[in-house]
């Protein structure tokens, strides 16, 4: 069973930044396609940040200029980096991985931006 596991949510002020990692089980050189999604109080679940297996990225214009997709091949790891954070940004954050035989999700972690 793959695995997803995120972690780096917290407080934050706003303005203030934030690196989100999640671990993956195995390879991530086997995903199709890698993101991070966000859901907030009362509201979907939506896209913050995608990044396919060729490293093509594509952000939310919400996010786009302050957020930073990458991934460590190495470490198996995905991350997100936030900067400048709103407190619009608050939410849960899941990482997803889509594989040809199935999507996965994290359990996610919580990202709090409050003065």
């Amino acid at each position: 069973q793959v695995q997803l596991v995120e972690s780096g949510g917290g407080l934050v002020q706003p303005g203030e930044s934030l690196r989100l990692s999640c671990a993956a089980s195995g390879s991530i050189l086997q995903f199709l396609d890698m993101g991070w999604y966000r859901q907030a109080p009362g509201k979907q679940r939506d896209l913050a940040a995608r990044i396919t297996s060729t490293g093509r990225t594509n952000y939310a214009d919400s996010v786009k200029g302050r957020f930073t997709i990458s991934r460590d091949n190495t470490k198996n790891t995905l991350y997100l980096q936030m900067n400048s954070l709103k407190p619009e940004d608050t939410a849960v954050y899941y990482c997803y991985g889509r594989l040809r035989l199935g999507d996965y999700w994290g359990q996610g972690t919580q990202v709090t931006v409050s003065s």
